[in-house]
């Protein structure tokens, strides 16, 4: 089963979400080709055909995948690559490839984060760095957690870009029994709602460490919801004043923000969930053993609502536990005369 118009497609990224979204294209009669940053777990993959750290009960059928330690292999072989790495990495991890490569290629990013280096979105890095066309990208969005998928659990997934027929055709390629898909033309709205909701996640497992019950934590959603809205109609207006304004009350947006909060299949809240119970940063980095992509997206978003004057307090507070230090009891203190 192929799609003439992606060609080969590539992964580039073996954590729990790439490994998850290769086996959503697998599955649906895909072959791909496969960074894997770690030796090891290449020589695994082809030997054993399951990812050794991730998503370990996912089985590969032999011959669907062809995982590899050299990126520029990868990319020279693909014409569309998922980039599935964590934001942090996703620079230095595109930076290893010929930059010429990139303009021929169409990149659909499943990173939920902004580049910490330079507070971009990977499109607006992809252009400004290499001049990539903004019409051969999308990205992925959810409510999808890795995990169900891994069980075959129904889940639903919204791809986002400006040119139709690519947006389509990598939707089809997702589409089976356990995954639904939907398609948007608001490619920055629909990676802000993600980069936004994984803060206000990193806040609901403060939270909840901190003792708040269930009805404070829906009064907090339902405000960290407010305050995206917000910023979502304003970021819209400046990037698109003519557009027509996307639906912000969809599951890109608004489901996403309720599981990434709700889910204890979220790394995001099990961060916070440590900051509340009184972990450093630090210790709490190193226990996770996963990136946590809110304690990125805080300081990012700190950075852009400064730039560009706008108005995120809530998500400002949990910058301010998460970089300056201040006790998540008196952040939470403060959050508490925000919400309505």
């Amino acid at each position: 089963m192929s799609d003439t118009s992606l060609g080969q497609i590539g992964i580039l990224g073996s954590g729990s979400w790439g490994t998850a979204l290769a086996k959503i294209l697998t599955d649906n009669g895909h072959q791909i080709h496969w960074w894997v940053r770690n030796e090891g777990a290449v020589k695994h993959l082809k030997e054993r055909h399951h990812n050794p750290t991730y998503l370990t009960a996912i089985s590969f059928l032999p011959g669907t995948i062809m995982p590899s330690f050299d990126i520029g292999d990868v990319v020279r072989n693909c014409k569309t690559l998922i980039v599935a790495v964590p934001s942090a990495y996703a620079q230095q991890t595109m930076a290893m490839v010929d930059p010429d490569l990139w303009k021929e290629k169409n990149v659909i990013s499943a990173i939920k984060g902004i580049l910490p280096e330079c507070n971009l979105l990977l499109n607006d890095h992809l252009e400004l760095k290499y001049g990539f066309p903004l019409a051969q990208y999308g990205a992925i969005s959810g409510p999808c957690h890795a995990e169900e998928v891994a069980d075959e659990r129904l889940s639903y997934l919204t791809f986002s870009g400006l040119d139709c027929s690519l947006t389509t055709a990598v939707a089809s390629a997702f589409k089976n029994t356990y995954i639904n898909t939907t398609c948007t033309h608001d490619i920055w709205g629909a990676q802000f709602a993600a980069v936004l909701k994984n803060i206000y996640a990193v806040g609901s497992g403060m939270a909840k460490a901190l003792d708040y019950g269930d009805n404070f934590l829906s009064v907090y959603i339902s405000s960290c919801y407010r305050e995206m809205y917000g910023f979502l109609q304003d970021h819209f207006c400046k990037v698109n004043p003519k557009g027509d304004r996307p639906d912000f009350h969809t599951s890109a947006y608004l489901g996403d923000l309720l599981v990434t909060c709700y889910s204890l299949y979220s790394r995001n809240r099990t961060f916070g969930s440590m900051i509340g119970k009184g972990y450093s940063v630090r210790s709490a980095i190193l226990e996770m053993k996963m990136v946590a992509e809110g304690y990125y997206a805080a300081r990012g978003m700190h950075n852009i609502s400064q730039q560009h004057e706008l108005h995120i307090p809530i998500a400002e507070l949990i910058y301010k536990i998460l970089y300056e230090e201040m006790p998540a009891n008196a952040g939470f203190l403060k959050i508490e005369k925000l919400l309505v």
